[in-house]
């Protein structure tokens, strides 16, 4: 599995201790971490949690990762930002539990974390955990057990529900967006070293090159 860490504004001087504990936990499993930033709040390129769900989009249509990990001060915004796009089923996770259940119940393929909020002493045990439970068992296995099948036929509808609500046009949806906007989440110091790397859709890929061009 390829996993997509990404950090806003706020809360980028968090990103090493969150990279430091996603990372330990994934290496466990054989994952790969690309850190695709915020680094530092001092990076040139800034990302805001809108930014962040363009990201978290264009990586998870393109098949540049197969899982994102997000999120900004409460987990709210960058969570209803990632959710604003096709392909990406984002839960807002807070702990452990909230791990487990939604990787168990929702099968998603994002989270969004809330890097301040409630985030003090011990946040890097806490991050360490929610990881741990988050990938603990192959995920959409249903909780309880015996919840199994109509949470799996409910994430069906799910998926069905939005190819109808959203444009499911990832390209059209990139050209229609602000310019800037978009160029401004994809800009991030290693963006196109691990994009062209794991990317698979050569049409995202187009546009990406586009739109940076």
């Amino acid at each position: 599995m390829k996993i997509a860490l990404i950090n806003e504004n706020s809360q980028a001087a968090k990103n090493e201790m969150i990279y430091n504990a996603l990372k330990k936990v994934a290496d466990k499993h054989g994952f790969e971490v690309f850190n695709y930033g915020m680094y530092s709040a001092e990076d040139k390129a800034q990302l805001t949690y809108v930014q962040n769900g363009i990201l978290a989009c264009v990586l998870l249509n393109s098949g540049a990762c197969d899982y994102v990990v997000t999120g900004c001060g409460t987990g709210e915004g960058a969570m209803l930002a990632c959710n604003s796009f096709p392909g990406v089923i984002c839960g807002h996770v807070t702990d452990p539990l909230d791990a487990y259940t939604f990787a168990q119940i929702n099968d998603g393929n994002a989270i969004s974390m809330n890097f301040a909020l409630k985030s003090g002493w011990g946040a890097e045990l806490n991050l360490e955990y929610t990881f741990e439970k988050l990938f603990s068992e192959e995920s959409g296995q249903g909780y309880p057990r015996e919840r199994a099948v109509p949470e799996q036929r409910n994430k069906k509808i799910l998926d069905e529900v939005k190819k109808v609500t959203y444009n499911t046009d990832v390209v059209d949806i990139l050209n229609r967006l602000d310019r800037e906007l978009v160029k401004g989440a994809l800009s991030g110091e290693h963006f196109l070293e691990y994009f062209d790397a794991n990317a698979k859709d050569e049409r995202i890929k187009e546009a990406v090159h586009a739109i940076l061009a």
